[in-house]
């Protein structure tokens, strides 16, 4: 009777340890975002991510893998077990990655896994505080006086601020000369210093800037204009009609994440999202919180891939390396 009774304890056991292996999560979850520090996706990174940890009782942590306009950290993620336990939070840089580099080292249609869009956000068009210019028509009076002698940063080759400034430039007929900058912080700093003049940003690192008299907004890229700047124009009405750029910021993981893991993943994001106070903040900075299915994501992505290849076709840009 005692080796019955043992035979059941111990199966019982095993089964109990199983069940809790089985768990997910069980153990820290890792966001990846390929950019330094400080930046709009880290700082919506921690915001979603706080949110995400306190629900399902395990650490969030956020892995800042900077460097090549997003692609090595989203190639760390690519090549990562499809567990769940790593995450890529990245932008619509990566939509353009397939078209505008030479070759990389993953795929980022078939690769990785869309999971859903968090945030939708305007981006703006800044100029430092020490230049003269208060209008997309004066940047553009000075740009064609002075061919090649402004300077317009963004964070990296190949990603949409650079892009937009692009498709600026050629809406315009300007030359202005691009340097490129590993952050959203290194780039602000260069700008209020005067060392660069322009750029395309992300409108939740910019605003304080903004408010603090050390860069001016001259445009915004969206189609209206937006409640939280509404004297700011757009650039379609600045006087170049269906000029339109979006930002976007979403989850993704390792292509080969079961189902279920994306939807329990999906749902995180998604109740980390319906949260009012981290609505408030996103609002603060010019975000809207989206969280939409993994479907809906993958469409937009996919079109987003195509829409990008095209532009990049028709600027005639330089395959990067």
């Amino acid at each position: 009777m005692r080796l019955v009774f043992a035979a059941v304890a111990l199966a019982t056991a095993i089964a109990s340890s199983a069940h809790a292996a089985d768990t997910y999560p069980s153990r820290p979850i890792r966001v990846v975002v390929p950019y330094p520090a400080g930046g709009t996706v880290d700082t919506i990174a921690r915001l979603v991510g706080q949110k995400v940890s306190e629900a399902v009782g395990q650490p969030v942590i956020v892995d800042n893998r900077g460097g090549a306009a997003g692609n090595i950290g989203s190639d760390n993620v690519a090549k990562s077990p499809p567990d769940g336990y790593t995450i890529l939070q990245n932008v619509n840089a990566l939509s353009l990655s397939p078209a505008l580099y030479r070759k990389l080292p993953f795929d980022p249609l078939k690769d990785l896994q869309p999971v859903t869009q968090l945030t939708a956000s305007p981006l703006l068009i800044v100029v430092s505080a020490k230049t003269d210019i208060h209008s997309l028509k004066d940047l553009v009076t000075e740009a064609k006086q002075k061919p090649g002698a402004l300077n317009f940063g963004s964070t990296g080759v190949g990603n949409p601020l650079h892009l937009t400034m692009e498709m600026f430039k050629a809406a315009a007929g300007v030359d202005i000369v691009h340097v490129p900058f590993k952050g959203d912080a290194p780039l602000l700093t260069s700008m209020i210093a005067g060392d660069v003049q322009v750029a395309c940003v992300p409108f939740a690192t910019t605003l304080p800037h903004i408010q603090a008299g050390t860069l001016r907004a001259i445009a915004v890229t969206t189609a209206q204009r937006i409640s939280v700047m509404p004297d700011v124009p757009t650039v379609a009405e600045s006087g170049y009609p269906g000029f339109v750029s979006n930002s976007w910021e979403g989850w993704f993981v390792p292509a080969a994440t079961p189902r279920d893991t994306v939807m329990t993943i999906n749902g995180w994001a998604r109740k980390a999202l319906a949260d009012p106070g981290v609505q408030e903040k996103l609002k603060t900075f010019g975000n809207v919180a989206v969280g939409n299915s993994p479907e809906e994501f993958a469409a937009m992505f996919k079109d987003e891939v195509a829409r990008f290849a095209k532009i990049v076709k028709d600027l005639n840009l330089p395959p990067q390396d």
